[in-house]
């Protein structure tokens, strides 16, 4: 590529002394270098928010309430009338439990007779602690955890029922109950 040559001054050298005479002396501008690209952004998982999104729609338009009782969510109860503290003393595990019964792969009705029978079997035999293994609905359709429900319901309107809990880790968790019964006398 040719330089091309200038003819004339675009400025005098009368223009350019009466400039610095005003202004200073004067130095050529540098263009300063052009700025680094910046990195390009991380990818927008895009997918992964709608899926997001669509849980939340979901949850909303449940047919059962999950805060009601949701799959981990552990059961406790005292009857009115109880200190607190036995309340405390059954979920630590200071009963011990002297009887179980295994709810699973049970239809809603064959555990409700099943229930209603090893609590007046247990009543009958002077039992004070037992358990009750319901199971924690992993498998359950969209109504909830059935048995593990059925099994809340029933415990709290039965009167020979005096507390209930979810029993701890090592002997169920939230998948079973461990209940105190009111002794017979």
């Amino acid at each position: 590529m040719r330089k091309r040559q200038r003819l004339t001054p675009l400025v005098s050298d009368a223009d350019r002394e009466l400039f610095e005479q005003a202004i200073g002396p004067v130095r050529r501008h540098q263009p300063a270098e052009p700025a680094q690209a910046l990195p390009r952004p991380e990818p927008e998982a895009r997918q992964f928010a709608l899926d997001e999104a669509r849980v939340l729609d979901e949850l909303l338009t449940m047919q059962f309430d999950p805060a009601e009782i949701e799959i981990g969510e552990e059961l406790s109860y005292l009857r009115d009338g109880y200190r607190p503290d036995l309340l405390k003393r059954l979920k630590r595990g200071s009963f011990s439990v002297q009887d179980e019964i295994d709810l699973h792969q049970m239809t809603g009705e064959v555990a409700r007779a099943a229930i209603v029978g090893f609590l007046a079997e247990a009543q009958r035999r002077g039992l004070q602690c037992i358990k009750l293994i319901h199971g924690k609905g992993l498998r359950s359709r969209p109504g909830g955890p059935v048995i593990k429900r059925l099994v809340d319901k029933m415990l709290r309107q039965r009167d020979d029922v005096v507390a209930f809990a979810s029993a701890r880790s090592e002997q169920g968790g939230t998948g079973a109950a461990v209940v105190l019964l009111k002794l017979k006398r």
